[in-house]
């Protein structure tokens, strides 16, 4: 019975790991649609994004089902609970990355981005798909270390972030008050997945020491 119920966490951790890997793919597919203005890109990802939703259901049906017929307790319990939580992360993470995926279509086809600003999105992009990949890696190995080292990638982004929003907030910016809305609501898209990365990665900590680091707040998309 116990072999089975370890073989049941283990496939409850898989479900997670590959939620990081369609999340992942989501964003970095998000990102090209963002700067090429592919339309094609754009919606690939918007209807991808029902996989996301599912896998998150297919995580907390079995995570509800080993809480209600096996009565998990301390490690087994923290396993079981942080898996709830980090599904709910996941599915936002793909929230988010559908959000930029929209504002593509939406401005198709013409571009959502002023130019001088494409290279900071290009890179937001790419740490936040490397931010997902790293999490799919510590739910398969369980290193806090790994783990906590997300959370200091993260200041990349924070720093990107901050350098976008002076560059709206100069007086030269020339690209108008619609152009600066998207390029802030798109800034804090990224910023958000990225804070959700390490909520995920928090939670694998927590499971291995019992311990929850700092809280990232959950806000509402």
């Amino acid at each position: 019975m116990r072999e089975a119920y370890q073989s049941e966490l283990g496939q409850l951790a898989d479900k997670l790991a590959s939620m990081c890997s369609m999340v992942a793919d989501a964003m970095e597919l998000a990102t090209r649609a963002l700067l090429e203005a592919n339309l094609g890109l754009a919606e690939q990802v918007i209807t991808g994004d029902e996989r996301i939703d599912d896998a998150r259901s297919a995580c907390e049906e079995q995570a509800y089902a080993l809480l209600a017929l096996q009565a998990p307790v301390a490690t087994d319990l923290r396993t079981v609970l942080a898996a709830i939580h980090a599904a709910e992360s996941l599915e936002r993470m793909g929230d988010l990355a559908l959000h930029v995926a929209k504002a593509a279509r939406r401005r198709h086809p013409a571009p959502v981005l002023p130019e001088p600003v494409n290279r900071y999105f290009a890179e937001m992009g790419r740490v936040a798909v490397q931010l997902a990949r790293r999490a799919e890696e510590v739910i398969r190995s369980q290193d806090v270390a790994a783990a906590r080292a997300i959370e200091d990638a993260d200041d990349e982004m924070d720093d990107l972030h901050r350098h976008l929003f002076t560059l709206i907030m100069n007086k030269e910016w020339e690209h108008g008050v619609a152009s600066a809305v998207d390029v802030t609501l798109l800034g804090r898209f990224y910023e958000r997945y990225a804070d959700h990365a390490v909520s995920v990665a928090k939670r694998v900590v927590f499971v291995v020491t019992g311990r929850m680091p700092g809280t990232v707040s959950d806000d509402d998309l």
